[in-house]
């Protein structure tokens, strides 16, 4: 790693702290062609792991019955001197429980749309949920530099 990226690589303490701020989940899984089928994601954290939610019939859902394979990216800021992120590399592991898939989605709609959680749990039998396992993480945070590149 270089000497400049050691110095913008956040801290296990940062991550965590990184991914409970942020909101949109860029998720990418392969298309049957073999591109990347990319989307934003909401996320919640449940049991030391980001929890997403999908109808079952969706493209990504197709994808990742056929390949779990993932890559992800949260990022922030407007500047360059601003600029944090973390990119993640994982394998999806479905779940198409209905209590696990009520679980995620009460979760999803209280962090995201508070009050309006029973409006859209409507959907929740059309749906599975899917857990991130993470194998590697690279992060960023261009504001420990303090302006200085």
């Amino acid at each position: 790693m270089s000497k400049k990226r050691s110095l913008i690589a956040m801290t296990d303490a940062e991550r965590e702290a990184f991914l409970a701020e942020g909101r949109t989940l860029n998720l990418a899984s392969l298309s049957p062609n073999g591109r990347p089928h990319l989307v934003a994601m909401w996320y919640c954290l449940m049991d030391d792991a980001i929890w997403c939610w999908t109808y079952a019939k969706s493209q990504k859902a197709l994808n990742l019955r056929r390949d779990p394979r993932v890559t992800g990216l949260i990022e922030m800021g407007e500047r360059y001197e601003e600029l944090r992120g973390l990119t993640l590399w994982a394998d999806a592991q479905i779940t198409d429980d209905p209590t696990q898939v009520l679980l995620v989605g009460r979760e999803l709609f209280a962090r995201y749309q508070p009050g309006l959680v029973e409006d859209f749990l409507g959907s929740a039998p059309k749906r599975i949920a899917f857990s991130l396992r993470v194998d590697e993480y690279a992060s960023w945070d261009h504001r420990k530099l303090n302006g200085r590149y």
